[in-house]
């Protein structure tokens, strides 16, 4: 877009210069036919040579400079944005904070551990019984995901206000809950299954 408005600028100041020639070149003839002085037409033939020959050059600074520049300010732009993009994500590499999905700050450490514990559980949770050994995989992994969460953050006050912490003790407490009266082998209730993905999708929503 900037070119194309040099261009025009360009077709204009030729334009322009055209009509400024011309213009000296009908003063001139009307000098002469008024039987003027000649030292008055030879500055005025000179100054009719001098806007020819600066015209062209005027001409070929406008039309031929002008877009180049304007490019090299445009690339120099967009160099510019994309050196802030990398640096953006160098910064963001080494940060030890991420954003969750509700706005907050926090420990990336935690948001991977608790994201963990909410994809196992709900892995092992969903997973059909009559697979015995699928079914054994998936609550293993549920059970390592909750030890390694309990071990790293557990009565951790970085995090210990938080929504997703809060929900995830109250998923933790309930399985706590039915095993201590069921036995643990006994398979979870439909109300407590219920219950827990319930707990696992609101805590999903700030992490």
């Amino acid at each position: 877009m900037a070119i194309i408005l040099a261009a025009n600028m360009c077709s204009i100041t030729n334009s322009k210069t055209v009509e400024v020639i011309k213009r000296f070149d009908i003063e001139d003839k009307l000098q002469s036919r008024s039987n003027i002085a000649l030292p008055r037409l030879e500055a005025s033939s000179s100054r009719r040579h001098l806007l020819i020959s600066v015209g062209p050059s005027l001409v070929t600074l406008t039309c031929g400079l002008s877009p180049s520049m304007v490019w090299a300010e445009e690339k120099s732009g967009e160099k510019e944005e994309e050196d802030k993009g990398v640096i953006g994500a160098i910064k963001s590499l080494f940060d030890p904070n991420e954003k969750t999905k509700s706005g907050k700050v926090l420990p990336k450490a935690y948001l991977k551990s608790a994201r963990e514990v909410v994809k196992t559980m709900r892995e092992s949770l969903n997973e059909v019984t009559d697979d015995n050994a699928k079914f054994r995989r998936t609550a293993d992994s549920a059970k390592e995901s909750i030890r390694e969460y309990l071990g790293s953050w557990r009565g951790n006050q970085t995090v210990a206000q938080e929504e997703s912490y809060v929900i995830l003790e109250k998923v933790i407490r309930s399985l706590a809950n039915f095993y201590s009266k069921a036995g643990p082998s006994a398979p979870l209730s439909q109300e407590v299954k219920s219950e827990i993905l319930d707990y696992l999708n609101t805590a999903e929503e700030f992490l």
